[in-house]
């Protein structure tokens, strides 16, 4: 009689394929991003002062992020290095499990009309990177005074 290295619930492994269907159908943000083609997972908000968007990269090099602005649209483009099977293991070894993330990665971000091309900063930490596009001058809220 065969026995697995691991002890398999039926129950268990209903859960586990229920799961991954609902990933299949499912455009729901999650902690991954939203369905297929969701990494790196990002936020995008608008203050008074500037555009900010934050790319959450754990575990990747800021060498291996580039971020270019053209015309409005950011991008953000990468690659990350598998750990697991990229022939440094012993060739008997067997992956069970591998839900991160490996390979190139390009997420596009439309901006607002009023993103100033000339006041961009981008900065890595901690695994998240931080992209500050400034407004122009003219775009930003002011108060106006009544005579």
């Amino acid at each position: 009689m065969y026995r697995s290295l691991f002890a398999r619930d039926v129950f268990s492994e209903l859960d586990r394929l229920q799961r991954e269907m609902n990933t299949l159908f499912d455009y729901s943000p999650q902690i991954r991003g939203i369905g297929r083609g969701g990494y790196p997972a990002l936020n995008v908000g608008v203050t008074p002062e500037a555009v900010e968007v934050y790319a959450f990269v754990p575990g990747l090099d800021p060498a291996a992020i580039e971020v270019n602005l053209d015309r409005g649209v950011l991008t953000i483009d990468g690659e990350r290095k598998s750990a697991i099977g990229n022939g440094s293991r012993d060739p008997k070894s067997t992956v069970h499990l591998d839900e991160r993330f490996a390979g190139r990665f390009r997420r596009v971000v439309s901006l607002p009309e009023d993103a100033d091309p000339a006041a961009v900063k981008a900065e890595y930490r901690d695994g998240v990177l931080r992209v500050t596009i400034g407004r122009r001058e003219a775009a930003k809220p002011r108060r106006i005074t009544v005579n």
